[in-house]
């Protein structure tokens, strides 16, 4: 494993601790098809939210959210029809969320949650 890959997992497991202590189920990590893959999959109350996980260790190419950019959301929008495709329901009201971690060397990992941002 990369330095790189190793920093995006140890960020979407900090992301998933997050959703979890803010009241959020996590239904689906790291769900692959041949187009790509959805980083966390979370239910809140009556919601299934679509998160994109962006960790960062510093902001020499901008924050860790502007890393999503408009392609990046446009395949993200076709994975969630494909992962819903494959679900039985209940359906429910769908968002995207996009969990943004900075990881600082004072403060430690800085943790934003942008809900409904694309």
């Amino acid at each position: 494993m990369t330095d790189k890959q190793a920093l995006g997992a140890h960020g979407e497991e900090l992301a998933a601790r997050f959703l979890r202590a803010a009241g959020m189920e996590i239904v689906g990590r790291n769900w692959r098809c041949r187009y790509g893959e959805l980083d966390l999959i979370a239910q809140d109350t009556r919601i299934t939210a679509f998160v994109e996980v962006k960790t960062r260790s510093g902001l020499g190419f901008g924050t860790p959210a502007e890393a999503v950019t408009f392609t990046k959301r446009q395949r993200i929008r076709r994975l969630a029809l494909m992962w819903l495709a494959e679900q039985d329901g209940p359906w429910r009201p769908i968002r995207f969320d996009v969990v943004s971690i900075l990881m600082t060397r004072e403060q430690g990992p800085v943790i934003d949650h942008l809900k409904a941002v694309f």
